[in-house]
């Protein structure tokens, strides 16, 4: 077993990277994300990285929400911290706008600092950025690109088919 702090695990939407600390898991990202921070051997991590991955196993096998569990320390400012959380609000299986994200933030016209934060989150589909949409109803962007992300509101039974 690898004593690193960082683990890639293959997808039905690709290789995703997963990193963790002695506190938590940091990162959840697609492969070749420049946002990752480098391998160093950390025992600690290692039942965090463990955790997160049986977690996406359920994910992708098609439990809901199966994150309950999950020690989660993305790092961030305080607005976007405070985005990530309303983020974990949005219920499996719906989407929410910029704009309504941005209510649920308490944030009413920070629709685009909301977008920002989305981009720079940490944790993909844990943290689900993926169910936030454009106003007009339209994917609107996504870090892991728009197919990534229809493919995951496809799965959660929140876009049609």
């Amino acid at each position: 077993m690898s004593q690193s702090n960082v683990r890639s695990i293959e997808t039905p939407i690709g290789a995703l990277v997963l990193a963790a600390g002695a506190e938590g898991l940091t990162h959840c990202l697609l492969q070749g994300c420049p946002r990752l921070p480098a391998p160093r051997a950390d025992v600690q991590a290692v039942p965090h990285l463990d955790a997160a991955e049986r977690a996406l196993d359920a994910y992708f096998a098609g439990e809901k929400d199966p994150w309950e569990g999950l020690t989660l320390m993305p790092s961030g400012t305080d607005f976007q911290c405070e985005v990530w959380r309303a983020l974990r609000r949005i219920p499996y299986g719906t989407t929410v706008s910029y704009r309504e994200l941005a209510r649920a933030a308490g944030r009413p016209r920070a629709a685009r600092a909301i977008g920002q934060a989305n981009h720079h989150n940490p944790l993909a589909i844990i943290v689900p950025c993926h169910r936030v949409i454009a106003a007009d109803g339209s994917l609107a962007g996504y870090a892991g690109g728009v197919e990534r992300k229809r493919w995951l509101l496809r799965h959660e039974g929140a876009w049609p088919n």
